[in-house]
């Protein structure tokens, strides 16, 4: 399912800045498209779509597309029940309604993306 269909779905999610999709932001470590799922395509630090693969284009701490390149003016977008809320990144420098990926769990329980 393409990122324009889960905006009008109202689904929360991560999209890279060259529109691929990395995964719903949701606590279900059993949904398979959730960042939270360990073994999953969007939360394996082995998959090439996963943030927690810092060998990946969007984990790597080199990488423009990935949220923990602490330089990168292109990080990940993050949407909440299909609204644009902010980024993800640990670049200090970005303004605006940011997380870090190190606060992304915790992101999730006080919104209560627990589905």
């Amino acid at each position: 399912m393409d990122t324009e269909k889960r905006k009008m779905l109202g689904e929360s999610f991560l999209e890279a800045s060259d529109g691929q999709f990395l995964g719903k932001l949701c606590l279900n470590e059993f949904d398979s498209e959730s960042v939270t799922n360990r073994f999953g395509q969007y939360g394996s630090q082995f998959s090439a779509t996963s943030i927690n693969n810092s060998f990946s284009v969007y984990g790597s701490p080199y990488s423009a597309l990935s949220p923990n390149n602490p330089f990168t003016t292109t990080p990940p977008r993050i949407y909440l029940r299909g609204q644009l809320w902010g980024i993800l990144t640990v670049n200090g420098f970005i303004y605006g309604p940011k997380i870090s990926p190190l606060e992304l769990n915790k992101w999730m329980h006080i919104n209560g993306l627990y589905y």
